[in-house]
């Protein structure tokens, strides 16, 4: 996560909180990229990483000092954790931070890819269970995808979406 070098950059609290934040999702989403090659420990490490993102984007955000920071930061923590707890067949998990993603975009009106994949996290949590309301969640993604406005977007989030 760091590269051992000393750095002379002084952070004030808050923007090591904001670094730790970007950091932690981004090791997180390295090991999302392992796929079946991560050891036990690296799927230990996922989860850690991905909640203490989550935790340290929750500080900043609640700070109100970085005002590009809100809600959506939140929302894809928890669609980020829901993820790693689904790749890890832990359903119970999956589904708390898939519903809050879900929730918190529906709270906050945060529409585009977010919402899309907010319903792609209840209804990839819902498979691993067996759910039946499983197809009612993709077809919540589907129509959501609809209002993605970029096409690379929208053409990744519908490739995340058929892996279901």
């Amino acid at each position: 996560m760091t590269s051992g070098k000393k750095s002379s950059e002084k952070l004030t609290e808050l923007e090591w909180h904001r670094k730790m934040a970007a950091q932690l999702f981004n090791l997180t989403w390295s090991l999302i990229d392992k796929g079946e090659n991560r050891s036990q420990e690296e799927n230990d490490d996922m989860i850690h990483s991905a909640h203490a993102s989550r935790y340290h984007w929750t500080v900043v955000v609640h700070s109100e000092e970085y005002p590009k920071a809100g809600p959506m930061n939140l929302e894809r923590g928890d669609w980020q954790i829901s993820r790693v707890y689904a790749l890890l067949k832990q359903p119970e998990a999956a589904l708390y931070h898939a519903q809050r993603c879900l929730e918190i975009c529906e709270e906050n009106n945060i529409g585009d890819f977010d919402i899309a994949f907010a319903y792609e996290a209840k209804a990839r949590t819902l498979s691993l269970v067996g759910d039946k309301n499983v197809s009612k969640f993709i077809e919540k993604a589907k129509e959501a995808a609809n209002a993605i406005a970029k096409k690379e977007d929208k053409d990744y989030f519908l490739s995340e979406l058929a892996s279901i």
